[in-house]
């Protein structure tokens, strides 16, 4: 790609906007271009804060959501019901759940849901922390905000299978959401109403 360009710098440019998820070449020159035409200050600021990414973002030891310290926020908030734990799969998931208002329990990030096709197994994921911070409770409710489609379905039924006991109430959200959609295409009002409404989960 980047012998295409009259400057090596902008090739370089173009090649690393392209690597995102979603932009393709066309749209990482048009951005590129943009950036181009930004003063330095500009331009400095927006790579100083990618490249904070890779130093100062950190992962929650309790719940594995994204953080600048050894807990998140949330964990930290004694004001949220820590015996209710909402199991998602990324991060994007707990950020579409807080834009709801409506949830004060806790959350749990898996990292991903069971894939055999994508070759991601249990292993792959942080269940084993989940299954500790359950026993470690004793009595809770798990919530399952997990995709409706067939890995999401796999992967709630393996987790009931790990986490189920005395005292574990297992729930899921109710089916506002279409089967297959995730939660990050959800807008507010109907995901809110999807967790007021949450169900036993039956496997």
């Amino acid at each position: 790609m980047k012998e295409n360009f009259p400057s090596r710098a902008l090739g370089d440019a173009v090649e690393a906007i392209a690597s995102l998820p979603g932009v393709g070449s066309r749209s990482a020159l048009r951005l590129a271009l943009h950036l181009l035409r930004q003063p330095s200050e500009n331009i400095s600021r927006f790579a100083e804060a990618l490249g904070r990414l890779a130093t100062d973002v950190h992962y929650c030891k309790t719940c594995h959501m994204v953080c600048d310290g050894d807990q998140c926020p949330i964990c930290a908030d004694a004001r949220r019901d820590s015996r209710t734990i909402c199991v998602v799969e990324s991060v994007r998931d707990v950020l579409s759940i807080e834009a709801t208002g409506q949830y004060r329990g806790v959350y749990h990030v898996l990292g991903g849901i069971i894939s055999p096709m994508e070759g991601i197994g249990p292993s792959d994921l942080e269940i084993a922390s989940l299954e500790e911070r359950v026993k470690a409770l004793g009595s809770c409710e798990v919530i399952f905000a997990l995709s409706g489609d067939v890995e999401g379905e796999t992967t709630a039924f393996y987790l009931y299978r790990r986490i189920t006991g005395e005292g574990v109430k297992i729930t899921t959200l109710a089916r506002g959401l279409g089967f297959g959609d995730g939660l990050e295409y959800a807008d507010s009002l109907t995901l809110g109403r999807s967790l007021e409404a949450r169900q036993p989960f039956k496997p």
